[in-house]
């Protein structure tokens, strides 16, 4: 028995391309299965193999547990009882029992075969995957073999992988023996199936399409920095060069367009803007809204947005059909955009200089003319009043060194008494509160004053609620319910 173990471990091992290693593993488990057959269906049975030899051996063993944790009889034996046969056993040791080697018969031997078969095919698609993994390939290429579900199953050379229905792009028709190429989403090994899940909606598709094209990105010369897309509708890809002699655009347009007509083939007409990348935010945004023209921008890096001024002619075109074109440049930035005409701009505008104004003239208790002056200096926080460095306000020519003076003192004051306001008022909030990601003293201190007092009171409420309380904006708000919810999932 033990040399024919041995040569069929051998012959296995060459047969399907995996290591002697695992056809011994797969024969161990088959030969503990049948065992178990034999003796108690529900018993925990080791069976160990000598590689060297081909003899084995068979133990029936038990797991050892607390005395007041012991719930099976066939599997965990009580820590007091299993120390009357070694003392040194411990809680989560196993003690075993060897078992006398059984004929298996024709019956068990069948069993065992079913067993090793089905290890060894795992193994073998496990060998598979790994090499196809090793190789990096993001961009897959393969023939569809069938479809199920309206889900495709591409024949990637000796894998398969699945083609969901929603990673296709809309309104492609694909048919059985269609060659097509997709990007590798992801990979689920818990699947019974196809393990490879391809995409080939994802923004990622597109750049490696692009890679394939332009030689360019292959060699260093040029980046695609990011890209965006409305599967079968419109993308938009944002390049940078790295070589000062090559035009990023003209490299992936190619010559008479044969390079981005290459990738709308292969997207289903799916059209393509190539925007140069840029280091500042606000002339990378420009540049992805084109082709419409844009008047001015002002950019808000705290809530991680701009405001883009474009005239009435070419607010249609900045947003494209269905807000197309600014859903993509903002994907595309990773910057919220809002979009406006120049006359909504200055009502906006003029609406934050008044806020800003009755400010100053309420905290500061000056009058109309001394807030106006602070606004057109640029102030428009009490935190610039207080903290600006004196010789940038002294050079106001409205103010002499007196008011100057007097203004700091009244910002720092009203400051403050704030600030010991705050404190107090979070002196009765939860520390799990406090500590919240995206959570500050003075939003404690608002949702103190409604009785917002701990992680859960926080929690329990809905998105509007907390707006409403704070006037902080819908995302923000939904980010701190959710941050305030985890606890619950964990």
């Amino acid at each position: 028995m033990s040399r024919e173990i041995l040569l069929l471990v051998d012959a296995l091992a060459r047969e399907k391309n995996v290591t002697k290693d695992i056809v011994f593993g797969a024969l161990e488990s088959a030969l503990a299965s049948a065992t178990k057959k034999r003796i108690h269906d529900e018993a925990d049975v080791r069976v160990s193999i000598d590689r060297e030899t081909g003899d084995f051996e068979s133990f029936r063993r038990w797991l050892v547990v607390a005395d007041q944790d012991h719930l099976s009889e066939t599997l965990e034996i009580p820590l007091s009882e299993a120390q009357e046969q070694d003392a040194d056993v411990e809680v989560g040791d196993y003690l075993e029992e060897a078992l006398e080697p059984i004929d298996f018969g024709r019956i068990g031997a069948q069993a065992a075969k079913q067993v090793i078969l089905q290890k060894i095919r795992d193994a073998e698609r496990e060998q598979i995957l790994n090499d196809f993994l090793d190789r990096k390939e993001h961009l897959v290429t393969g023939t569809i073999k069938r479809m199920e579900r309206g889900n495709a199953i591409v024949e990637a050379g000796k894998i398969e992988a699945l083609l969901p229905r929603d990673q296709m792009i809309p309104r492609e028709n694909l048919r059985v023996g269609d060659r097509v190429k997709a990007y590798l989403l992801r990979i689920d090994r818990a699947a019974r199936g196809p393990q490879l899940i391809l995409s080939r909606t994802a923004p990622e598709f597109i750049i490696k399409l692009f890679e394939l094209e332009v030689p360019e990105v292959d060699d260093g010369l040029l980046e695609i920095k990011a890209a965006a897309r409305d599967a079968g509708m419109r993308a938009k890809i944002a390049v940078k060069s790295n070589d000062q002699r090559i035009d990023p655009i003209g490299t992936c347009v190619g010559m008479r367009g044969t390079r981005v007509t290459a990738v709308t083939n292969e997207l289903a007409g799916e059209r393509v803007d190539i925007v140069l990348w840029s280091a500042d935010p606000a002339q990378f945004v420009i540049g992805a809204l084109a082709p419409a023209e844009v008047t001015s921008i002002v950019v808000d890096e705290d809530k991680h947005s701009m405001d883009v001024v474009v005239n009435e002619d070419n607010l249609a075109i900045a947003i494209g059909r269905g807000g197309q074109n600014v859903r993509l440049a903002s994907e595309l930035t990773g910057w919220t955009i809002n979009l406006m005409t120049e006359e909504e701009s200055q009502t906006k505008a003029e609406a934050e200089t008044a806020a800003i104004r009755v400010l100053l003239m309420e905290k500061l208790d000056v009058d109309e003319e001394v807030a106006n002056i602070l606004i057109e200096e640029g102030f428009s926080t009490l935190e610039e009043v207080a903290y600006v460095p004196l010789h940038e306000m002294l050079e106001i020519e409205a103010f002499d060194e007196a008011t100057v003076q007097e203004l700091r003192d009244r910002a720092r004051n009203v400051l403050l008494t704030e600030a010991i306001a705050t404190e107090e008022q979070i002196g009765g909030v939860a520390e799990d509160m406090l500590s919240l990601e995206g959570m500050d003293k003075s939003l404690a201190a608002k949702l103190a004053t409604h009785g917002v007092k701990t992680r859960d009171d926080l929690a329990d409420l809905a998105i509007d609620e907390l707006t409403e309380m704070t006037g902080v904006d819908q995302d923000r708000a939904k980010q701190l319910i959710t941050t305030a919810r985890a606890h619950w999932f964990e």
